[in-house]
């Protein structure tokens, strides 16, 4: 992704606390956006996601004025919950299933949310740059995290940099035919690189 230092931040992503209601709007048009998109795709018509998230057209357009800051909101709530979960592995599981099991994640992210990524268009402030720095850091602390556990229990090598298996699973994420053949990359990708391989008849 892109990098550009620290700007201003979207207007989907205010400063100021909104009122329990507004929030509440705010986190239903989020929510009934990515089902949205999900199902019709990023140029979705926008009343459809007003009526299923149960607002009035107004109060969208209230909180996001263009369909870009709606699908800035949206994405950049998928990348939190993503980070999000690298904690919860990190607390769950032996420190190499975690690491491998994230990355997982990660591929099916960038897989299913492609699209949304890049349908955000610049704006005169460069505003896409920015966020995309901030979303490539996010995700870069996260798998450092999980990969600095790892090395450390002895899981895998210690050679490797978060920013290497991110290039892998991102390679994987754009050239796999499907998730049973995603799985099965990344596992290769996994007996490469822990201290200890032992033969699987999976692969074949």
């Amino acid at each position: 992704m892109p990098s550009q230092s620290a700007g201003a931040a979207p207007r989907s992503e205010p400063q100021r606390r909104r009122r329990a209601d507004a929030q509440r709007n705010y986190d239903l048009l989020v929510s009934a956006a990515r089902d949205v998109f999900h199902d019709q795709g990023v140029d979705a018509p926008l009343d459809d996601i007003a009526r299923r998230a149960g607002v009035g057209n107004a109060t969208m357009y209230r909180h996001f004025p263009t369909r870009r800051e709606l699908i800035i909101a949206v994405y950049s709530e998928e990348v939190t919950e993503l980070s999000a979960r690298s904690q919860s592995l990190l607390a769950e599981e032996p420190p190499g299933d975690a690491l491998f099991h994230w990355l997982q994640e990660f591929i099916a992210h960038v897989a299913a949310k492609r699209e949304l990524a890049l349908s955000i268009t610049d704006d005169r402030t460069s505003q896409r740059s920015v966020l995309f720095d901030r979303w490539h850091r996010s995700m870069h602390t996260a798998a450092s995290a999980l990969l600095t556990r790892a090395q450390g229990a002895g899981a895998v090598r210690t050679d490797l940099n978060a920013s290497e298996l991110l290039t892998l699973a991102n390679g994987i994420a754009l050239t796999a035919t499907d998730a049973t053949q995603a799985e099965r990359l990344i596992l290769l990708v996994r007996q490469g690189t822990e201290t200890t391989s032992t033969p699987d008849d999976s692969i074949r």
